[in-house]
């Protein structure tokens, strides 16, 4: 174990309340203990590693950032409560915001102060996200949008949202898409809340812009340049997201060992072997980022970590047998897991991308 790592574990220790690990099941829903994380998180230069201090970090290399996040995720650090801000929204604003738009926006959001949303899917588009629809036409110097979003998470909690939408329609689907920072207490937006079947803190909600005013100085990244903007934004999500896959794959596979079942157990071996291949695959990913060079383990790490989690908690349901109908944190491991394939890119669209941009097959 690294000093850092070591430092960091000695720090995630003296922030949590004693008995976390045993109420976990509690404190995981917590929300303030969460919010409270998040803000002592940015003041220690813990909650984005290689950014400099001022904007949560310290300025590390990348390699001892990945150990750290693997060390919170094998300690079950609490989740951060509005995921998409540090995770999606202040990378897109650090890499393409005007000096305007970071000075005002970065720290409120690393800190917790301010919610973001994340608007991308519609109804009509799918996981298709350069078929949107949603238009912003300029006027003057604001954009005049509407449009409809769906499954934007925690839009009812928050105050701003990258949203795309189209601002050159006769351009190709994806050169004709750009970023805008959304105010969501503006006039014309309705927030619906979507009421899940699930127990979740994370609620989904539909919005509704009708000629909604943006000031043109709102944009984010370059007109027309939101393909862009999405891509490397999601990047860092997807890193952050083959870990947290590692760690419940591991925790869901520990959950199993014991069983005398062999069938199982063969199921088991052939588990530990994807569980090593998306850690190995994450780092190889790291050593190619570390030099510069094409990185198309991401969409390919996504896809696999996504998979093997699902099955690994249908692998424990079956260990269990009946008495898995009856444990709550099985279940809801099971039903989080089928989740997996869908948030942050379903596997059908990794599956195309890895097709057509890293195998170079034709479409169709």
């Amino acid at each position: 174990m690294s000093t850092l790592v070591a430092e960091f574990g000695a720090w995630l220790r003296e922030f949590l309340p004693a008995d976390y690990y045993e109420r976990y099941r509690v404190y995981r829903w917590d929300i303030p203990l969460r919010r409270d994380y998040q803000r002592a998180a940015f003041e220690a230069g813990w909650l984005q590693p290689t950014w400099p201090r001022e904007h949560g970090g310290r300025s590390l290399g990348l390699r001892d950032a990945m150990e750290i996040r693997i060390e919170a995720a094998l300690r079950s650090a609490p989740k951060l409560p509005n995921i998409a801000g540090p995770g999606v929204a202040a990378p897109g604003i650090r890499k393409f915001g005007t000096p305007e738009q970071i000075d005002r926006l970065l720290v409120p959001l690393l800190r917790g102060d301010e919610w973001w949303a994340l608007g991308m899917s519609e109804p009509e588009a799918g996981s298709d996200f350069a078929g949107l629809r949603t238009r912003a036409e300029r006027d003057g110097d604001i954009f005049r949008v509407n449009g409809h979003k769906i499954w934007t998470t925690q839009a009812h909690l928050s105050r701003w949202c990258t949203l795309y939408a189209r601002t050159d329609p006769d351009a190709p689907k994806h050169r004709g898409i750009s970023c805008l920072i959304l105010d969501l207490h503006s006039p014309g937006v309705r927030i619906e809340p979507i009421r899940m079947a699930s127990i979740s803190d994370e609620t989904f909600c539909e919005v509704f812009l009708d000629d909604v005013e943006i000031p043109v100085a709102n944009l984010l990244g370059p007109y027309n340049g939101g393909w862009n903007v999405a891509l490397s934004s999601l990047q860092h999500e997807r890193q952050m997201i083959w870990i947290m896959n590692w760690v419940e794959i591991k925790r869901g596979l520990n959950s199993i060992k014991g069983t005398a079942d062999a069938d199982i157990y063969t199921e088991l071996g052939t588990l530990l072997a994807d569980a090593e291949a998306l850690r190995a695959t994450g780092y190889r990913a790291l050593n190619n980022e570390l030099a510069e060079r094409p990185c198309p383990e991401a969409d390919t790490m996504k896809l696999l970590g996504s998979v093997t989690l699902q099955r690994v908690w249908e692998l424990s349901a079956a260990a269990a047998g009946t008495a898995s109908t009856a444990d709550p944190d099985l279940l809801f491991e099971r039903q989080d897991a089928l989740a997996a394939t869908i948030y942050g890119g379903t596997s059908e669209v990794q599956r195309n991308i890895i097709a057509e941009r890293v195998l170079g097959l034709p479409k169709g």
